[in-house]
């Protein structure tokens, strides 16, 4: 079981306990990558992003590459203002500092701060001003229900490189291409399409984060040349796979 909100230092590959909380909290990885998984589906959790389970949603955490975890968990008053579906945000610069200040310094410095109640209080209302300021963004990758739909889930999960069409895929799970496409709709509110593109990126970032370059990771997720890996990571995550791969490390 995670121990607490503040900071908790993961190899990669460390998984939590499947749990639920009493009260909602905010998932922040200022080194690594996280992955935050609820019923409702998988949120990926870079180091410009900020992962929200609300209260009484079961979860398990894991850690892709040595990861640095904050958690902060907000007290009802605060929590009703954020969302009450599971989320992601973008980090603006002032929410890091805020997460960082209320979970602890970077390092083993124990000349840092120790900040009292009024102090915490304060910083939470600005962390939470941020996230309210923030759009959500397009890292959570919700999962299907109709069992249709999962099998095609469960085959693109196993191989993220499939570039089977909806058509072929629907002839593996009895399903017509149209009613798989009507189904993603309306229970994902995505095309098939989006779908796997987020599902693809939520790979990348994985890949990355465990040290692979941007060539083999477009490979791997089922791009034909880095080039069009690069537009889609680009325009999905807010920054290129090179920077990203450099700046989380």
């Amino acid at each position: 079981m995670w121990p607490s909100g503040g900071r908790h230092l993961w190899p990669s590959g460390g998984t939590s306990a499947a749990q639920s909380h009493t009260r909602g909290h905010l998932v922040y990885a200022a080194g690594g990558v996280l992955s935050v998984h609820t019923e409702r589906g998988t949120s990926i959790v870079p180091a410009n992003r900020v992962a929200w389970t609300p209260a009484g949603f079961t979860h398990h955490h894991r850690a892709h590459g040595d990861t640095d975890m904050r958690i902060v968990f907000l007290e009802p008053s605060l929590a009703r203002l954020v969302t009450g579906h599971p989320a992601v945000f973008l980090a603006s610069g002032l929410a890091r500092e805020a997460l960082l200040a209320l979970t602890g310094p970077r390092t083993d410095d124990d000349t840092a701060p120790d900040r009292g109640p009024a102090a915490r209080s304060r910083l939470l209302r600005v962390l939470v001003d941020e996230l309210r300021e923030a759009h959500e963004q397009p890292l959570h990758l919700p999962e299907p229900r109709d069992d249709r739909l999962r099998a095609v889930a469960r085959r693109l999960y196993e191989d993220p490189s499939d570039n089977a069409t909806l058509a072929d895929l629907g002839k593996a799970v009895g399903a017509g291409a149209r009613t798989l496409s009507r189904l993603f709709r309306s229970e994902l509110g995505m095309t098939f399409y989006e779908w796997r593109t987020q599902l693809r990126i939520h790979h990348a970032l994985v890949l990355l984060a465990d040290g692979h370059d941007t060539t083999r990771t477009a490979h791997a997720c089922g791009w034909a040349n880095p080039s069009g890996f690069i537009a889609a990571f680009t325009g999905i995550v807010g920054t290129t796979p090179g920077r990203y791969r450099t700046g989380g490390r």
